[in-house]
């Protein structure tokens, strides 16, 4: 286990799942219980659990409230009861791939359970889901930080694809914590990342548990530290990955990665290939999910804009393949990434 890896957002005891409320992080390290799927889907919906692969993991546990609900309620038609639960869990983000991966997994239990009630099948399986995400991201951080050169420079990160948005250690920031651990890396720059404040709120308090060197900056004063030579890579995940190479992740991520080459660093993509969707081909493909305008209007419930100002939301955008330098998985590199360099890394 790496020195890093103590965060752990996910967890599953007595019965019940357990999510740190990542809405008012760092103000308040505060558990939430649940027992019940659909508070599991709102949960998702309202941002208690983000990040692509913590979503499909907290999913998953759903699927097993659902299960142990619904044979309670009827031994022998629990089977078609869940599909109303799996499907109010699908609709709760619509862009993070990883969610319908999870909620696919889970129904193939579903299927193969032929005697007996579903839960101890389908927590096994959701519990093997949660620990491969960890091991994965303990297998990306080697990789990331493999491509790293030099000693002590800087790795400019945006939102958060920490441990908080995953099983554990973390994609982006698993790719930092072992930068940091070998030496690569000095100061970690992290953008604010409007609205939710993910970088300030989230990347901030997860560096600063680790004693990681990390500076935070408002997101359009990215290119301008670009600018100072003080960044040698941009390393962020990802909600889904096109078969071609494109990434969606949250808004802002296309500014930085357009900063990035017009200046000389280096972009990297972390994610597992449960984000890899082989089945959109490129990133216009992509469901793009809108958030309340309120989001933008104001701040911790505090209108901020003009009276009668209007809003535009969108919660990530698409970086096209040829502005990305290396997509890391658990299943290895991609460098310079095109549809046929991914469809061999996903057959590996």
């Amino acid at each position: 286990m790496s020195a890093f890896d103590n965060i752990r957002p996910i967890q599953w005891e007595h019965g019940k799942l357990r999510l740190i409320d990542q809405r008012i992080l760092p103000q308040s390290e505060t558990w939430l219980e649940y027992e019940a799927s659909a508070d599991v889907a709102d949960a998702i919906t309202s941002m208690v659990v983000r990040g692509a692969p913590a979503i499909g993991i907290t999913a998953a546990y759903g699927v097993v409230l659902a299960a142990q609900r619904r044979y309670r309620e009827s031994a022998d038609g629990w089977r078609s009861a869940i599909e109303d639960d799996l499907k109010y869990l699908a609709a709760s983000r619509p862009t993070a791939v990883n969610l319908f991966w999870a909620i696919e997994r889970m129904r193939g239990v579903i299927e193969s359970v032929a005697v007996g009630g579903p839960g101890p099948a389908l927590l096994a399986e959701a519990q093997h889901i949660h620990q491969e995400d960890v091991a994965a991201n303990l297998r990306m951080g080697e990789l990331g930080a493999a491509l790293i050169e030099g000693e002590g420079g800087g790795i400019l990160t945006h939102c958060n694809a920490g441990a908080l948005a995953t099983g554990g250690y973390g994609t982006a920031l698993g790719v930092i914590r072992s930068a940091f651990a070998a030496g690569k890396t000095a100061m970690v720059y992290a953008d604010e990342t409007r609205p939710w404040m993910q970088g300030a709120r989230l990347t901030a308090w997860e560096m600063v548990h680790d004693d990681i060197p990390v500076t935070l900056l408002a997101d359009g004063a990215a290119a301008y530290l670009m600018k100072q030579g003080k960044v040698q890579w941009v390393v962020v995940g990802s909600d889904r990955i096109a078969a071609n190479g494109d990434v969606a992740n949250k808004i802002g991520t296309y500014s930085a990665a357009l900063a990035a080459r017009y200046h000389g660093v280096k972009f990297m993509v972390v994610a597992p290939t449960s984000t890899v969707d082989m089945s959109v081909a490129s990133g216009g493909e992509i469901p793009i999910e809108s958030r309340s305008t309120d989001e933008i209007l104001g701040l911790a419930g505090q209108r901020i804009a003009a009276e009668k100002a209007q809003a535009w939301n969108p919660v990530f955008d698409v970086t096209p393949a040829d502005l990305v330098d290396a997509i890391v998985t658990e299943k290895g590199v991609v460098l310079n990434p095109n549809t046929e360099k991914m469809a061999v890394m996903m057959k590996s």
